[in-house]
């Protein structure tokens, strides 16, 4: 395993992977209400593709993977997957972000296969606003799913946060004190002005300072903390608390400069960062045959295509993929 720097003296060791464009929630920041056109059974990449080409990549210096969506979980069978990729020589680290809806039901069995963590999505602590944010899902079966993660040990469980100004900003306390009561790590993450999300506008945009400012007002100076990952989170505790504040801060205090990952879609296109226009297809080379040197070779193109920075302060958005697309 040898590890690769991209132009900028960036370490490239993490991989993320979306394993479909489905999803069983429809979040007013990420999709339409109707739902996007759905890519063909065919144009999804295989387990098998995908596991190949994670050993493609081990060998180049990726030693974490996450697997993401949409939500991963409504891929049948994707037990046989973390298996797979969990088999691997170099892999060190192997986690997953999901909804949670379904987690109760395969926590066990993905933990069995070599799953290591979990990230849950989860804007909201009141039902009615949690079915109003993704207008079809369930408070209950999520928070079942992030019980079930932690008696099968998919730790540290991470909850993820999207903070959207009247929304559910007034939850952030409420969100924050779970670290006390509950040992959650909680995420906060601004709004990106991507898809759904740039339906607000800069209106629904709360800079991660504000978060924490109102935090500390009601709870108190926070402490630093550490957590383990592959993240951009800054993290901080309550004092006395066992679970921890991360704040994840892509536009007022964009992480670039540390970013050490990769993108494959679904569908088989390995993006050089979350924001760029620009796509590499291995799905053609890999269903014509190509062998591993090339398969090499164009991850390294994709490595080397990776920017300095992203340019959404500038209102530079990426086109023509939506989040759930993106494995984002």
């Amino acid at each position: 395993m040898t590890e690769h720097r991209d132009h900028f003296g960036r370490t490239i060791d993490y991989l993320r992977i979306s394993v479909t464009d489905r999803c069983n929630l429809r979040c007013v920041y990420c999709m339409p209400e109707e739902g996007i056109a759905l890519q063909s059974h065919d144009d999804m990449l295989r387990y098998e593709e995908i596991a190949r080409l994670v050993r493609v990549a081990a060998e180049l210096g990726v030693s974490r993977v996450r697997l993401t969506g949409g939500e991963p979980l409504v891929r049948a069978h994707l037990v046989d997957l973390v298996r797979q990729i969990a088999e691997i020589p170099g892999i060190r680290d192997l986690s997953m972000t999901t909804n949670a809806t379904l987690l109760a039901r395969y926590a066990g069995q993905l933990a069995e296969a070599g799953l290591h963590r979990v990230n849950i999505s989860l804007d909201t602590l009141r039902p009615e606003r949690f079915r109003q944010i993704t207008r079809c899902g369930s408070l209950e079966a999520t928070l079942a799913g992030i019980e079930a993660a932690r008696q099968v040990g998919l730790a540290p469980i991470k909850i993820n946060s999207v903070v959207v100004r009247g929304v559910n900003d007034d939850e952030l306390v409420d969100m924050a004190r779970r670290t006390q009561t509950d040992g959650w790590h909680v995420r906060f993450i601004e709004l990106m002005p991507l898809g759904e999300g740039g339906c607000w506008g800069e209106d629904g945009y709360l800079p991660m300072t504000e978060v924490r400012a109102r935090i500390e007002q009601a709870l108190g100076e926070l402490e630093p903390a550490t957590l383990s990952g592959a993240g951009p989170a800054r993290y901080w505790r309550i004092p006395g608390a066992e679970g921890t504040l991360g704040f994840i801060s892509p536009i007022s205090e964009h992480f670039c400069g540390e970013c050490n990952r990769l993108r494959l879609t679904a569908d088989g296109r390995l993006l050089p960062c979350l924001m760029a226009n620009t796509e590499f297809d291995l799905r053609t080379p890999l269903r014509q045959g190509a062998d591993d040197a090339a398969l090499r070779e164009l991850f390294l193109q994709v490595v080397a295509a990776k920017p300095a920075r992203h340019h959404l302060c500038e209102h530079e958005v990426p086109r023509g993929r939506t989040m759930s697309q993106m494995g984002g």
